[in-house]
């Protein structure tokens, strides 16, 4: 039985879990802030050419229909012309006479834009000027933020399986906090890129070690419990950004109110334990039965606290002891041929996850509803994984949803755009489909969390996949530009193949952690 014998000894499911469980659960309400937040802060609204004041009377305002009519091209909608001006007035609009063909000739904007406010008051989009000829900096910049998460995923994954899970968290509350803050503050660009690269770095050190500490206090039979109450506190984070992103229109603002509460958490945190999993593993016997006995004596077994020593450990332990002796790394992950086939699996499974959430403006209508309801799915998706997951199995639940979930969204090409309540049905179906699979996969916690000795270097590996999906995710929509359908084409097809894939990974459910390759070798 190994780690899990001596669990059940001090508790495996008592008050110090519960407050454990919550304390790590609080912070996760703001990792999905942090995930979308760019669908509001980097929001771009209905915009045009700031018309040039030259030669026109000084009581017309930029907005005055007469000065637009004579300053800028309009669109097949009748609406001013985002990008373009006339490179002459167009006198011709108001006195009714022909135009002339050299006259109507265009230039790119020169005297900035006008924007709508009426939805965004202030994003980086209207701060920076990132539309037309600048447009994709947006996309870019989600992009950064993606790749910050996937290069924490490498680097605080293996410093976890080094150094211990605890003091990593800190470390990563501390840095989304301060520069999540800064971020607010971004004197340009450049350093608006920089600082969220550096919190996308962050989020993945949060997640990894966040999930990695429950689960490693925890017993195996609770885990689709665990993850169904994680799940539904992202869930919850993604319903409060509908409503702190209808309260703070500007982004700055915005920004800080996601972003604070991360000094509140690193300060709460010194109290956690580190995982006795993780200390019994890396050789510190010693301070795993100080941890231990402070659970027990929470858990109120004052008896069993009495018991436990160094040589009670090793003798629950002592064939787990002679095996961990050898240091893990990323190359564990591929050595041996289940492994190597895990691997493999993981990686494709976890590369299709982003896309329908990260450009809600592209569904039309109120992004703030949008928002509510793609986050309120998750909640009866997730309730309804915890049975799949409990009675049938997660690579069940997995294959089926994430090819449910290609099917919605290639579904999305065959609707016309001016159907958006049909449109936004099917992805918020999606959605939906999407978060129940999350239960099996959030980087792939269930899969390689459960299946790997260097629990954090394979969740690492698996995150990186999951990572390079989300920084491709903004460039894909960029194609959109030039075939319209192609993104969906794209979206859809690779959860659809990733569905495929996971029917090649080895059933979890209700099978003890692995405590060794050898034991994963096998099973």
């Amino acid at each position: 039985m190994g780690f899990t014998e001596v669990l059940e000894h001090v508790g495996s499911m008592g008050r110090f879990q519960i407050v454990y469980v919550t304390l790590i659960s609080i912070p996760v309400l703001m990792m999905a802030c942090h995930m979308i937040l760019q669908n509001f802060t980097a929001g771009t609204p209905d915009h045009h050419c700031a018309p040039s004041r030259d030669a026109v009377p000084r009581n017309w305002s930029s907005e005055d229909e007469a000065l637009l009519g004579v300053s800028l091209p309009m669109d097949e909608n009748r609406k001013p012309a985002e990008c373009h001006r006339f490179h002459q007035k167009q006198w011709w609009h108001l006195n009714g006479t022909a135009e002339n063909e050299t006259q109507m000739e265009t230039e790119p904007c020169g005297d900035g834009w006008v924007y709508n406010r009426s939805t965004f008051q202030q994003t980086i989009v209207t701060e920076w000027d990132l539309v037309c000829s600048s447009r994709t900096l947006k996309q870019m910049a989600q992009s950064i933020y993606m790749a910050g998460v996937l290069i924490g995923g490498i680097l605080f994954g293996g410093l976890s399986d080094r150094f211990g899970r605890q003091p990593i968290l800190l470390w990563c509350y501390l840095q989304l906090a301060t520069t999540g803050t800064a971020t607010a503050f971004s004197p340009n660009f450049s350093i608006y890129c920089i600082l969220r690269f550096l919190s996308g770095m962050a989020f993945s050190g949060i997640v990894l070690n966040g999930v990695s500490l429950c689960m490693e206090w925890t017993p195996t039979k609770t885990r689709p419990m665990l993850g169904t109450l994680n799940g539904c506190a992202y869930t919850t984070g993604q319903v409060i950004l509908a409503g702190l992103a209808y309260t703070f229109r500007d982004w700055h603002h915005l920004q800080l109110a996601v972003s604070l509460p991360y000094f509140l958490f690193f300060f709460y945190s010194w109290w956690l334990s580190e995982s006795a999993r993780w200390l019994i593993t890396a050789g510190k016997l010693e301070r795993a039965v100080t941890e231990l006995k402070k659970v027990a004596k929470m858990n109120r077994k004052e008896e069993a606290a009495g018991k436990l020593n160094v040589e009670f450990l090793r003798s629950k332990m002592k064939e787990e002891l002679a095996t961990m002796t050898s240091k893990t790394s990323l190359l564990d992950l591929v050595r041996t041929p289940t492994m190597r086939r895990i691997s493999l699996c993981v990686c494709f499974v976890c590369f299709a996850y982003y896309g329908l959430v990260m450009d809600l403006q592209n569904f039309g209508g109120n992004i703030y509803l949008i928002q509510l309801f793609f986050g309120a799915v998750d909640f009866p998706a997730k309730f309804l994984s915890v049975l799949t997951l409990s009675y049938i199995g997660r690579r069940f639940t997995q294959a089926v949803t994430l090819i449910l979930a290609g099917l919605s969204i290639l579904a999305n090409i065959f609707i016309p755009q001016d159907m958006q309540t049909l449109r936004t049905t099917v992805a918020v179906f999606g959605k939906g489909c999407l978060a129940t699979s999350s239960m099996t996969n959030p980087f792939c916690l269930c899969v390689s969390g459960d299946i790997c000795l260097c629990r954090q270097t394979g969740m690492g590996l698996s995150n990186i996949m999951a990572r390079l999906g989300g920084i491709v995710a903004p460039v894909v929509k960029m194609t959109g530009e030039y075939v319209p359908f192609l993104p969906n084409l794209i979206y859809g097809a690779a959860p659809i193949i990733s569905g495929i894939v996971a029917t090649f990974l080895p059933e979890t459910r209700n099978i003890p952690l692995p405590e060794t390759i050898e034991q994963v070798e096998n099973r």
